[in-house]
């Protein structure tokens, strides 16, 4: 990961917290990328707001409708995973090696305030532009919502669906949820993650993969 064009590198200490999991600021002290992550997330919507208000005379529902396909959770990891971040991102012991697109999209999110703060939005925006734009020129379509579109691929055979928790384990403040999602009695897929929301998510966008819909 080379951030070093956008003003910061690994021994910054502010990009440090924007790649730290609250897992291991709570075993080793020190703060997490929380609240960086709000402020990114803010910054990010701006910089793409800005983007589609200066390059298209498109409505402002339709700017907001593709806004949101390009800074969702699907998105945000595409964009991370391209920058790089997935790799350098410190867990607690108990969750080392693990990758979830809840927290890796968050990350990414910090990773732009960490630039904003340091060397300004100029910089900020021109780091996600650098990895945003040819996503947006090539109309890649981000999926963020699996479990409505698994829905609407079943209703057509009005067939029902329904998630089942499998699993829960961890503190109660960094607990990890496994979530089968049911069709018609049947188990089409499973997913992993640290909200049951998320987990369901991942279930779904898994039986979505096993076209569980076309059957």
């Amino acid at each position: 990961m080379d951030l070093s064009k956008y003003g910061v590198n690994l021994d910054n200490k502010i990009l440090n917290i924007a790649l730290t999991h609250s897992s291991y600021s709570a075993e080793n002290g020190g703060e997490c990328y929380e609240r960086l992550e709000f402020l990114g997330d803010s910054v990010l919507g701006l910089i793409i707001s800005e983007y589609f208000y200066k390059k298209s005379n498109m409505t402002e529902g339709e700017m907001s409708k593709i806004r949101a396909s390009y800074v969702c959770e699907s998105a945000l990891f595409e964009y991370a995973q391209k920058a790089c971040l997935i790799d350098n991102i410190k867990y607690g012991e108990g969750l080392k090696g693990t990758v979830c697109m809840a927290v890796v999209s968050d990350v990414f999110e910090s990773v732009v305030a960490c630039i904003y703060l340091n060397s300004g939005y100029n910089k900020a925006k021109e780091f996600v532009m650098d990895i945003a734009k040819e996503y947006i020129d090539s109309k890649h379509h981000f999926m963020n919502d699996y479990k409505s579109y698994l829905q609407e691929l079943v209703q057509t055979d009005k067939k029902s669906v329904s998630y089942q928790l499998i699993k829960e384990v961890g503190p109660s403040h960094d607990k990890t949820f496994t979530i089968d999602v049911i069709v018609e009695g049947m188990v089409y897929g499973r997913g992993v993650g640290k909200t049951k929301k998320e987990a369901e998510q991942r279930a779904a966008q898994n039986a979505i993969e096993k076209k569980a819909g076309s059957v």
